[in-house]
């Protein structure tokens, strides 16, 4: 729902324009994490000439992005990196932060979110945790402070803030968590008016026997007992948890956006039959037309979500798997890798061939997509203990950035696989790994090969 604040008269009727066109198209996550990528002004304007698309999330804040996408009318969310999220709980960082990164594209760049991290429950440390919602709360006050009141102060979320449930009727948030963290940021949302962001991925809910829940194909449905609702589709499903465990901390009224949602397009052997041109075409395809319809969810019907999906471009510098690196929508050339209804007329270059990039007859080892924030960290510690040069990872290193568990656990994973003999058993780690046949280095970080 729009936030409501007093106006000027001519601040006022632009206000209800904005509210009135808020939800008519599809958002995207523009990453940037390729070094094939066009040049942000090119980017905004294949999407204002080009697609459908009204909105986009980035990662950062990164001022030639904000600068491309002025005066383009489309919204733009942005992301204070998860590092900066202690300091932004003084009053004067904050404001200081808005100084610096907002007001000098708002308001000629439509911003509308301003992300406090990603997926901060997820990854962690506990000191960005604890900090997270006083970050918020400051941010927004410097906002305020500064007259800006149109843009939304909140963070995603990846549903590992959930426990495990079988039913969304079942479905909490983890213990600690709730009363602790969530509870108060669900406060915050309620009284400042602004939405609680969550990243459902039925990808990573996929099995062949749930294929086609995941991927919005027809199905004989899942039927809940206890709230006697019957879903066809994995989305619906995932959303209507996070629903369910609001509802059960009593913040059934926040309103809830969807950050992320996609499907990989390419994958390695493993990563099969689930990644593959077709079911991301399905999946991404069905979204868009599930978008549409503005049907809602069975306990939230005849509501239009916010949604993002995941993500602009393939990128080919992300770490991990093939799958990683092509989640794109778009090949760096703006050729569709398929067809989800986003283009207009004549919009589209004619689609090319997606062909890989695969270094013959070199192996490198890495996690698997669902290896969990525990065995990661037993895995770098493991390795770390063995006599691997783990230095690359600390502060100051050159595979120090992405400060993530899964980049980390990943570079010290594949040192010791190489330092090993390249074995396979050597790439196990209690099933958590796999072997791939992609380069995941960086432009940063050079993986051992």
């Amino acid at each position: 729902m729009p936030i409501m604040f007093s106006y000027p008269a001519a601040a006022f009727f632009l206000l209800l324009s904005v509210a009135a066109t808020a939800v008519q198209s599809i958002g995207v996550n523009y990453g940037t994490l390729g070094d094939n990528l066009p040049p942000p002004a090119q980017v905004a304007q294949f999407i204002k000439d080009k697609t459908t698309i009204d909105r986009i999330k980035i990662f950062d804040a990164n001022p030639d992005i904000l600068r491309a996408f002025a005066n383009t009318g489309i919204l733009v969310a942005i992301t204070v990196p998860n590092g900066e999220i202690p300091s932004l709980t003084d009053p004067k960082s904050a404001s200081r932060w808005v100084t610096d990164h907002i007001k000098p594209f708002h308001p000629a760049t439509h911003i509308n979110y301003l992300l406090v991290g990603n997926e901060v429950l997820h990854w962690g440390p506990q000191n960005l945790i604890d900090n997270l919602v006083a970050a918020m709360n400051a941010l927004h006050d410097a906002l305020r402070q500064e007259g800006i009141t149109d843009i939304a102060v909140t963070t995603a979320h990846s549903l590992a803030i959930l426990e495990p449930s079988d039913l969304p009727s079942l479905a909490r948030f983890r213990p600690g968590w709730d009363v602790g963290v969530l509870a108060p940021m669900l406060e915050f949302h309620r009284q400042t008016k602004t939405p609680f962001m969550v990243n459902p991925y039925p990808y990573f809910m996929y099995s062949p026997e749930k294929a086609d829940m995941a991927l919005f194909r027809p199905n004989k449905g899942f039927f809940d007992k206890y709230t006697r609702r019957t879903y066809g589709n994995l989305f619906d499903f995932l959303l209507d948890s996070v629903y369910m465990a609001m509802k059960k901390l009593r913040y059934a009224d926040v309103e809830i956006v969807v950050g992320e949602t996609g499907w990989a397009s390419l994958g390695e052997v493993f990563e099969q039959p689930k990644c593959s041109v077709p079911n991301a075409a399905d999946y991404n395809g069905a979204l868009v037309r599930h978008f549409d319809a503005g049907k809602g969810t069975p306990l939230m019907p005849k509501k239009r979500f916010v949604t993002y999906i995941f993500a602009l471009f393939n990128e080919n510098q992300k770490t991990g798997s093939l799958a990683e690196k092509n989640f794109g929508l778009f090949r760096p050339d703006f050729s569709p890798v398929y067809d989800v209804g986003i283009m207009r007329a004549g919009g589209a270059p004619k689609p090319i061939k997606n062909t890989p990039a695969v270094t013959v007859g070199k192996k490198w080892c890495v996690p698997k997509s669902d290896a969990s924030d525990d065995a990661l960290k037993s895995n770098i510690n493991y390795v770390c203990s063995q006599g691997i040069d783990c230095a690359p990872i600390g502060p100051g290193g050159a595979c120090f950035k992405p400060d993530t568990l899964k980049a980390h656990a990943s570079y010290v994973m594949n040192a010791y696989y190489h330092a090993k003999g390249l074995d396979d058993f050597n790439c196990d780690f209690a099933g958590t790994a796999a072997i791939i046949s992609t380069d995941p280095s960086t432009a940063s970080c050079k993986y051992i090969s």
